[in-house]
């Protein structure tokens, strides 16, 4: 699902964000990338998402090899990927239904395919009943599970999550990890960068933690081993 094979990425102003990185993720896993500012989780992400390309090194991600992908390949990668991230992202100008149909029509979908998976996605989410309304008529929870199913709209094999419960209250945040946890039940591969301590402790998950662009630790149920870190 996502292999990083001695990758390594360094940009241009020579800032090493990741060294000679090994990480596996199998398929249906459900994964947290933790570590301080500044350790790579950020740029694990947009590797993963082919927004950044490594400067040494190989990466696979749903059967698709990154460094050997051409530009004009990328949008059928991310087609296979759900992105959500902690701003959640909405177009304000149209409704719950509208945010998450936009999605399927830039991928061309056809209009009878787009009246039947929306409706079945903002009911995963919980948001059937409010699918009129827009997002400033929403609360920041119901944000961002407008923001998850447009992310699973179109069935990604992976969805990514940076920072999805960054803006949200403690019990609020916890909807989203169960939702999230849900999803991935339901086959889903699922990676989420967090800061968050007491979400990845109640979650009992496989961690990866990065320190300074290398793979600290990689745990699986695993918890924050220094109580007095905060990331």
């Amino acid at each position: 699902m996502i292999k990083f094979k001695n990758v390594t990425k360094r940009y241009d102003n020579g800032t090493v964000a990741l060294k000679n990185v090994d990480i596996s993720i199998e398929k249906g896993e459900f994964v947290f990338i933790i570590g301080a500012s500044g350790s790579g989780k950020s740029t694990f992400m947009k590797l993963t998402m082919r927004e950044e390309v490594a400067t040494k090194g190989e990466i696979y991600v749903n059967g698709y090899q990154l460094s050997a992908m051409s530009r004009k390949n990328v949008p059928y990668l991310r087609r296979s990927i759900g992105i959500v991230f902690q701003d959640f992202r909405l177009l304000p100008e149209k409704t719950v239904y509208e945010n998450v149909a936009f999605a399927m029509r830039i991928t061309e979908a056809q209009s009878k395919d787009i009246k039947r998976q929306v409706p079945t996605v903002l009911t995963l989410v919980g948001l059937n009943k409010k699918a009129n309304m827009y997002p400033r008529q929403l609360s920041g929870g119901e944000q961002q599970r407008v923001a998850l199913a447009r992310a699973l709209v179109n069935k990604p094999a992976l969805l990514i999550a940076d920072e999805p419960t960054g803006n949200l209250d403690p019990d609020t945040s916890w909807e989203i990890m169960k939702l999230l946890e849900e999803i991935n039940q339901r086959g889903t591969t699922v990676v989420v960068a967090t800061h968050d301590k007491s979400i990845v402790d109640r979650m009992k998950k496989r961690v990866i933690e990065l320190d300074n662009g290398v793979v600290l630790r990689d745990q699986e149920k695993g918890l924050y081993e220094d109580e007095n870190k905060n990331y």
